[in-house]
């Protein structure tokens, strides 16, 4: 018993510097917000903390740019399944024996490393109106006004959705390249027997085989999508006139501009229902479309 003990308490220090930080940076945090949801502190502007019960949830149901950042983050998930598309795609062609794959490999992997502030400022530089190379190859094409991008409130959202895919296949990538080399091979040898052509073992061996790994990447990519901060940020801001404006950049603008806390934790607080209500969409959806061995 006392062997059994000096090993639980062993356990318990392991795990003692994460709990800690899970505490002091998760839970404390959490619990705070919660609370000031139901208040009027407006920060370091010395105003006093006063409770005022459901009066900031009855402002958001009436907030317009609210409901318009709750639509450009519904916009914005557009992105992960494309990215997910995509990598997979890469990923197939990538599993077989091509020139230099490796280094293809690192290469498509590369974006998902760097900062996201970086990537933003490197495709506002290739997407500027007038003298962006995008913008000026679409000239010597021969087309006469090109897409203003980010600085039009008709292409940014579009605009930003192409980076955030670009930035994030490359992870998608990896976790298939694991994924499709653990394909059984006699089952594709089945099919192709069988007289299955190549798109129809993808169709019927490859994806409901990958269909674990697939629905858990859509839904880290879900969670990932409406949480996104720096990429926007750096691009847009949220502009033109709000039409990338997402809730995490919203909660910032009301926190850290306006300095209503006590808002902004109400923001959130809706930001991570909203996380959870499409977390059990995805999870009630997967029962027909995913295959567990």
């Amino acid at each position: 018993m006392k062997w059994m003990k000096r090993q639980q308490l062993a356990g318990y220090l392991f795990v003692l510097p994460s709990i800690i930080g899970v505490t002091v940076f998760f839970l404390i945090p959490l619990l705070f917000s919660f609370g000031l949801a139901f208040t009027n502190w407006l920060g370091p502007t010395g105003r006093d903390l006063r409770f005022v019960g459901l009066t900031n949830f009855r402002r958001l149901l009436f907030d317009g740019i609210f409901w318009k950042a709750v639509r450009n983050n519904v916009f914005y998930l557009l992105h992960v399944p494309l990215s997910v598309g995509v990598g997979f795609l890469v990923a197939s062609g990538l599993n077989r024996r091509v020139f230099f794959r490796n280094g293809l490999r690192a290469s498509f992997f590369l974006p998902y490393l760097i900062s996201a502030v970086a990537i933003g400022f490197s495709w506002m530089l290739l997407f500027h109106p007038t003298q962006g190379p995008i913008n000026q190859l679409l000239v010597s094409l021969g087309v006469r006004n090109p897409p203003l991008w980010l600085a039009s409130t008709k292409y940014a959202m579009p605009t930003v959705i192409i980076i955030a895919t670009w930035q994030s296949m490359g992870f998608n990538m990896i976790i298939f390249l694991a994924v499709l080399q653990e394909v059984p091979r006699h089952l594709k040898e089945a099919a192709q027997i069988d007289g299955a052509k190549s798109w129809q073992v993808v169709r019927y061996v490859t994806l409901p085989y990958i269909s674990p790994i697939t629905f858990f990447l859509l839904v880290i990519g879900t969670m990932n999508a409406f949480k996104s901060f720096g990429m926007i940020q750096a691009v847009t801001g949220g502009g033109p006139v709000n039409s990338t404006l997402i809730l995490p950049l919203y909660v910032y603008r009301t926190a850290f501009r306006y300095y209503e806390m006590g808002y902004a934790s109400t923001i959130a607080i809706m930001l991570f229902v909203i996380i959870f209500l499409f977390t059990m969409l995805q999870w009630y959806g997967q029962r027909r479309w995913v295959y567990y061995d």
